[in-house]
């Protein structure tokens, strides 16, 4: 995986110092090897993105056909990751890698499943997972793949429900892997005990299980609370602590969601998780100076309900798409409401979708929408300043990588390599 280090802070900023660096020495960007992007918190230390874009839209500078599918992107070491469907010959799931810079298909994993009456059943859902050389793909009905990531060889693969009775959720699985060292941890309610999986991510072998709740849809995220890692989760009846090196529950708050779509990964500031739920809306649990304390800080159910879109944080404010009002600014201590853009993000909708992420420490934010136009802004607590957006791919629900120069985004029948800075 290419990466860059975070350049240290100094008196004209963080983002200010890291855009002159990657102008003046050609610093290259950051690769996308994960779901939300290389810290898994939604922020890309990439080349100076311009404030004009000029146009409305861009031809690619690359695309090939896909499959249908919501599978999000990832990007490492010059080769570009998704997942689709196909349904002939027979009905299979593929894992699929192309070149970054001129999309050439480099290798197909392919497996037959049988979806059945999976609703919204078009494809998988989840973001391949690359780490130290190997992909790891989680498909919508519970087959769990380690691939060589270079040659797309099949290493070990798991049927998560037969094997572990892990029980599939009305709309499948969804979380993407989630790498901790020398683990792949994955969010499946195999029974007994196992809300969480973890393995050996060389080997495969099942290391340890936590939890009895069953399957939602978000992704964990890692946490250093009190002298322990946590994995925190959310699941369709609880907010969640584990310590990441046994899976014993440390914590949990009660949280029990309408048809258990716990979908959005949680945020941890400030000693605070907050999840954002779509009918029941958002809570914010404190962790106390014991990891095994938390309590209950708020909770909101009039202007911070999320469905799909992950929220973003900064600086003791998030960010968040509700379905009534739109894109929200909160105070992440009280849940207080800043101000709503009226839906000029993205259209209002009942499902409405769009993937923000952070331009480097920077007020910028980028949001691809579910319109697939890819919208350019300025976040703060004073308010929504849009700075232009570009039309670059179809309907989607699909969460983009941003790599090198580029975006990379799909939909149900293509997936384009974009060019976004200068």
């Amino acid at each position: 995986m290419t990466t860059t280090k975070r350049p240290f802070s100094s008196k004209v900023g963080i983002a200010g110092l890291w855009l002159v660096m990657a102008v003046s020495v050609g610093v290259s960007a950051e690769d996308w090897p994960r779901w939300r992007g290389p810290r898994g918190d939604g922020t890309w230390f990439g080349p100076a993105v311009p404030l004009d874009w000029k146009t409305d839209s861009r031809e690619p500078v690359w695309e090939q056909k896909v499959h249908a599918g919501y599978s999000g992107i990832s990007v490492a070491d010059g080769r570009v990751y998704t997942m689709d469907r196909v349904t002939e010959p027979e009905e299979s799931e593929r894992v699929i890698c192309f070149d970054a810079r001129d999309g050439a298909e480099l290798w197909v994993d392919r497996y037959p499943v049988t979806y059945g009456k999976l609703d919204y059943g078009k494809g998988p859902r989840a973001t391949v997972t690359i780490d130290r050389g190997r992909a790891y793909a989680l498909g919508a009905v519970g087959h769990l793949r380690c691939l060589d990531a270079k040659t797309g060889a099949l290493l070990w693969s798991k049927d998560l429900k037969a094997e572990y009775q892990a029980q599939q959720p009305t709309w499948g699985f969804a979380a993407a892997p989630l790498i901790h060292q020398d683990l792949v941890i994955v969010h499946v309610g195999a029974k007994p005990n196992g809300c969480y999986l973890a393995f050996d991510r060389v080997s495969g072998k099942e290391k340890w299980r936590g939890g009895s709740d069953p399957t939602g849809y978000g992704a964990p995220i890692v946490v250093k609370h009190s002298g322990i890692t946590q994995l925190i989760g959310w699941t369709p009846e609880h907010i969640v602590g584990l310590n990441i090196a046994s899976g014993e529950v440390l914590w949990k708050q009660p949280y029990k969601v309408t048809y258990g779509v716990s979908i959005a990964t949680p945020i941890f500031h400030q000693q605070t998780v907050v999840v954002c739920g779509y009918w029941e809306g958002s809570k914010a649990i404190r962790l106390g100076a014991d990891p095994r304390q938390s309590a209950l800080l708020w909770e909101e159910n009039r202007y911070l309900r999320g469905i799909m879109s992950q929220p973003l944080y900064r600086g003791g404010y998030g960010y968040l798409l509700d379905k009534g009002h739109g894109l929200v600014c909160f105070e992440l201590a009280t849940g207080k409401m800043k101000w709503t853009d009226k839906h000029q993000l993205t259209p209002r909708n009942r499902n409405p979708q769009a993937n923000l992420i952070w331009l480097g420490d920077s007020d910028r934010a980028l949001a691809l929408n579910a319109e697939g136009t890819l919208v350019q802004m300025r976040l703060s607590p004073e308010g929504f300043q849009e700075l232009g957006r570009l039309q670059i791919i179809g309907e989607t629900w699909a969460h983009p990588a941003f790599a090198g120069s580029h975006i990379y985004a799909r939909d149900d029948e293509r997936l384009v390599c974009v060019r976004i800075t200068e």
